[in-house]
């Protein structure tokens, strides 16, 4: 019984991490910017103004620069060119369809 109940406990241990894992892994996404002037600011503001609805902060990062999405003045502080590699993050599972619809934007071109 008590060599069982270890690995019970081992084996819900390692679900319990995997999910910890699954769950940070579908709050993060990654994008490249593809227009030819870069995220200026009225893409800025699109992503923004997506960010403010979400229940947690999201966070725009570039290399080791991480920023709040629902600030313009924040984004456009990256400086991120045409070719630049991002990633968003959200804080609160129900975020990710705002992360989703961001990374929309990106792989749209903004709809420039």
């Amino acid at each position: 019984g008590k060599i069982q109940l270890n690995f019970v406990t081992i084996d819900f241990k390692i679900i319990f991490i995997n999910n910890i894992n699954m769950l940070e892994n579908s709050l993060n996404r990654k994008a490249t910017v593809i227009n030819k002037l870069g995220l200026h600011a009225r893409l800025a503001a699109m992503i923004a103004n997506l960010a403010i609805t979400a229940r947690s902060e999201i966070r725009l990062a570039k290399d080791n620069e991480q920023v709040d999405a629902s600030s313009i003045i924040d984004i456009l502080s990256l400086a991120c060119a045409k070719g630049a590699e991002v990633s968003l993050t959200a804080d609160h599972p129900e975020d990710v369809h705002i992360l989703d619809e961001i990374i929309h934007l990106f792989e749209t071109g903004f709809g420039e």
